[in-house]
Order: structure tokens, then sequence, then C-alpha cells
């Protein structure tokens, strides 16, 4: 299900948080309330580890990561690093890199298996995002805006892109990440998907503006309520199975 919520009473929430199937990045110094609402929806699930970047809170401009990994700007100090390889899970590889375009969330759009880059990203940062999150890699634009991470967002069910993005254009990025993409808006008309939303499989969190009918939209290009009935079905199937055994 999608959930709405403010950072300090703004609502480009994507901007503070980085949302992925195995973690959850959090910028430090918000509200309680912005931090329990991740962790009232995730805290079974996955960890939601507070950090920052290069002193800043932006964590979400200023990260790439998926469930396999995360990349973060060089930038990015000693004492942040070991505090993040200290919360992530053991699986998730971490990787610094050398980037002139350092917002690497504005520049980067990835799910776990392929990901959209600003045409002039360097080759070496392109190697190591392959490395690190084991995604396929496409050099792209999203409604002819450079910027991809911060115009697109993507789960591993479908995708999220600027409202004009046009039908071609959404069929040929359909066609490279091999899942369904939707024009929108979120935040009552914002095109800033990217800053307005974050998603993993399972669960989305989007500013407070949302809309409903940006919210619906939401909820059904990213197949959240198929995730949501399908993890209660298997959660009321396992104990039938245990009394049939």
């Amino acid at each position: 299900m999608a959930v709405r919520l403010q950072f300090e009473n703004n609502n480009e929430i994507g901007v503070f948080s980085k949302l992925t199937n195995k973690y959850c990045l959090v910028g430090i110094g918000g509200s309680e309330n912005f931090y329990s609402t991740f962790e009232v929806e995730l805290g079974e699930t996955i960890p939601v580890v507070h950090a920052s970047i290069a002193g800043c809170r932006i964590v979400g401009r200023l990260t790439v990561g998926n469930k396999n990994g995360l990349v973060v700007p060089n930038s990015t100090t000693d004492q942040e690093l070991q505090h993040l390889r200290n919360s992530l899970p053991d699986s998730v590889k971490i990787q610094r890199v050398e980037e002139r375009l350092s917002a690497l969330g504005n520049v980067i759009a990835c799910n776990d298996y392929v990901a959209l880059v600003h045409p002039d990203l360097d080759k070496e940062t392109e190697e190591v995002l392959s490395d690190t999150l084991g995604v396929e890699i496409f050099r792209q634009t999203v409604a002819t805006n450079s910027l991809v991470g911060t115009y697109c967002v993507l789960n591993d069910q479908g995708g999220l892109v600027h409202p004009r993005t046009s039908l071609a254009d959404q069929e040929e990025l359909a066609a490279l990440l091999q899942v369904p993409l939707v024009a929108g808006t979120v935040n009552r008309g914002s095109d800033v998907i990217g800053a307005g939303l974050v998603v993993n499989d399972f669960c989305a969190f989007c500013g407070s503006d949302t809309t409903s009918t940006e919210l619906s939209v939401v909820e059904s290009i990213f197949h959240l309520n198929d995730s949501k009935a399908s993890r209660i079905g298997e959660q009321l199937r396992a104990p039938l199975i245990d009394n049939l055994a």
C-alpha cells in the first residue's frame, strides 16, 4: 500500500529517504513522526537506517541502491560509510564512487535488475553500478530530461515517469526495463516524481499533498495491493499447510 507523510513540513520525502527491498535509509534530524511512519510499515521486514551522506540529510538524492547494493558519492565520510556497513544486511554491497554528477539519486533510476542513467555519466561509474547493484544499464532521458532519477521511479513490477513522457518513449523505456510504465504525478501535480515518492515491491511512501487519484495510480502501476494480497495469502496458507501436514 501507499502511505502519505512529510519531512518537517516538506512533501519531497524522496529527497530524505531511499527505499529498496532490503533496506531503507532515512536522513538524520527529522521528526519522530517521519521515522515512526517508516518503522511501522517496514520495521518487521527490513531495517530502517538513520544516515547522512557528506554531513547532509538528503540521502535520497545522493545515493542509489537496490536489494544487491548501495552506491554513494566520494564525499561520503569514512565514518558514514562504516555506519552504513554496520547497519545494512551483510548481503548488501556498499561502494563509494568518484563521479562528477555526485547527486547519484538524481541521475540514476534503478530497480533490482535494470538502471536508467544520465547520458553523461562516467564509464567508471557505470562499471561500479553494474558490479555493485548487479543491473543492466541504459543511458536514457525521460521526457527529454537527463535527470532520470528525478523524473522516474521504478520497482520490479512497474514504473512511474514524468507526465510529459510521450507514448512512444514510454513504450521504448518499458521495452528496455521489461516492466510496464505509466506517466503521472505526485504531490498534487508535481512532475518531480523521484523527490515526492519512494517505492519498493511491497510498499510506497509519498508526500502528504499527493491526491487519492495519484495514490491509486501509484498503487496500481507498482502492483502494491497485489503484493500485499499475496503476502497475506502466504501467511494464511502456511498454517493451513502445517495443519494438513
